[in-house]
């Protein structure tokens, strides 16, 4: 069995290279396949979803992971759908009962550094001079609905106490901030979804 993930940066793949097997463990072999932005990654899906059902194994699973950024949740999240019907996968989304599925489609809400909002503890295991009391501030309660972007957010807080003056890393923060997250513990409710999305599919092989 395989997972191969589509991630629209390389953030994305930082992050998930240590976040996976920290969800399902080392059993289960997986690929990230990193694409040059969102825009990217929506172009050629369709394309590669097509390549995709002439060779790939029927014990693959197609994850694809994206920023939902401003975009209506519910439409690009059909749109994405649509993609895999039209190139002939089931969807989890589109399945019948129990039945396998082959492609995910899953939303980072509204960003990716959502999921670090959803684990403060971790990002101030990394960033120390941050306040020990910031997982109890009420802004971080529900990372999903932070306003003003997820990522200028936590730039913002962690220059204001004397890191990345000259702009945040995003790959840096990802690969750094993934190492300490404890996945069952993360309140992003997104991250929530994708975690028990991988539970599922690493449950076929048990």
């Amino acid at each position: 069995m395989l997972i191969e993930f589509l991630v629209e940066e390389e953030s994305a793949e930082a992050a998930l290279s240590t976040l996976v097997p920290a969800i399902i463990g080392d059993s289960i072999p997986f690929k990230i396949r990193v694409f040059q932005g969102k825009k990217d990654l929506l172009s050629r899906l369709p394309e590669r979803l097509r390549a995709y059902r002439r060779w790939l194994p029927s014990d693959t699973c197609i994850v694809v992971l994206l920023d939902a950024d401003q975009q209506n949740c519910t439409e690009l999240k059909e749109r994405l759908e649509k993609m895999a019907r039209d190139a002939g996968f089931t969807t989890r989304s589109s399945r019948m009962q129990r039945e396998r599925f082959q492609v995910v489609n899953r939303l980072a809400i509204e960003e990716l550094e959502a999921w670090y909002f959803g684990d403060i503890e971790a990002v101030c295991k990394v960033y120390p001079k941050l306040p020990a009391n910031l997982h109890k501030k009420k802004r971080y309660r529900n990372p999903d609905t932070i306003q003003g972007g997820t990522w200028e957010t936590l730039e913002k807080m962690l220059q204001r106490v004397g890191y990345y003056r000259s702009g945040m890393p995003k790959i840096e923060v990802a690969r750094l901030v993934a190492r300490y997250m404890k996945p069952e513990h993360n309140t992003s409710r997104s991250f929530q979804i994708f975690r028990d999305t991988l539970k599922e599919i690493a449950a076929w092989i048990e």
